[in-house]
Parts: structure tokens; C-alpha cells; sequence
């Protein structure tokens, strides 16, 4: 069996809950080969999607309309991305991620989800890409145990 392409199918499945209008992400925490948590990018639990906040009939990202390009304008976004929200459904249920391989359906996390990753004992990121959402994190990554691997 494929484990990688098992657990980067099931992350594929997750993200489709995500309602964000600038892009879908999908993210599964596996320990021994279990699925110990999920995450897709969207708002805390219990706020409301962009649809509801600013809704507009063409579903386009409010940051976009606003003229902000792909990464900017991070500071008008509501919502958390995949990998944190992954980490925090696991600590809301009480599960340790240490020791913990991070599926995502995206290239290298950003720095802020890279710290978290990191702080919570992740020691492996599968991803689907090898771009870099940041210029932080690739020395994030050099200074750190997190070994980063993209599935082809």
C-alpha cells in the first residue's frame, strides 16, 4: 500500500470543506499510520465564511477585491490555515502530536504554521509541491529537525 498517496488522498477529501474563494487546502496529521486529526483552511469554528461576512455574487476572495494579489492582504483573512487548524482540532480533543507526519495539499507551510509544526513535534511534512509560501521558511526548516518530503 501507498501510504503517502493514501493519507494525501484523504487530505485532497478534506479540503473540499474548505469555502474559502482564494484556495482550498486540505490537511491530515498520522501518527503510526493513523489518522489522529484533520484540518482545512477556514474560520474559527462558529464564524462565519467570507460568503456571509462580505458575500458577493461572484464568490471572488475580498482580499482580491480589495487588489491584493495571492499571500497579501493576509491581515483582512478570517481565516486559519489548514495546518494550524489540523494542530488545534488535535489539542481540542486532547490528542499529543509529537512524533506526528503532516499531510497537506500545498507546497511548504508558511513560517507562522512552520513554528507551530515545529512546537508541537511534528517531525515530517508531506506536501504536494516545493514552493515556499514565504521567504521565512526555508531557515526555518535549515534550523530545524522537521524533515520535508513532496509527494510526486
Amino acid at each position: 500500500m501507498n501510504w503517502d498517496k493514501y493519507f494525501l488522498d484523504l487530505a485532497e477529501a478534506v479540503k473540499k470543506q474548505s469555502k474559502c474563494y482564494s484556495r482550498q487546502i486540505g490537511a491530515v496529521l498520522v501518527r503510526d499510520k493513523s489518522i489522529i486529526s484533520t484540518g482545512y483552511n477556514g474560520p474559527p469554528r462558529g464564524v462565519p465564511h467570507c460568503e456571509d461576512r462580505n458575500p458577493n455574487e461572484e464568490r471572488i476572495c475580498p482580499r482580491r477585491l480589495a487588489g491584493y494579489g495571492s499571500g497579501q492582504g493576509l491581515h483582512l483573512c478570517l481565516a486559519a490555515c489548514a495546518e494550524r487548524n489540523a494542530l488545534l482540532n488535535a489539542a481540542r480533543m486532547g490528542i499529543c502530536t509529537k512524533g506526528a507526519t503532516l499531510y497537506c495539499t500545498c507546497g511548504i507551510p508558511c513560517k507562522n504554521c512552520l513554528g507551530a509544526l515545529i512546537n508541537a513535534g511534528i517531525v515530517e511534512i508531506v506536501c504536494t509541491n516545493g514552493d515556499y509560501y514565504d521567504d521565512l521558511s526555508p531557515w526555518l526548516l535549515e534550523n530545524s529537525d522537521i524533515k520535508v518530503r513532496v509527494y510526486e
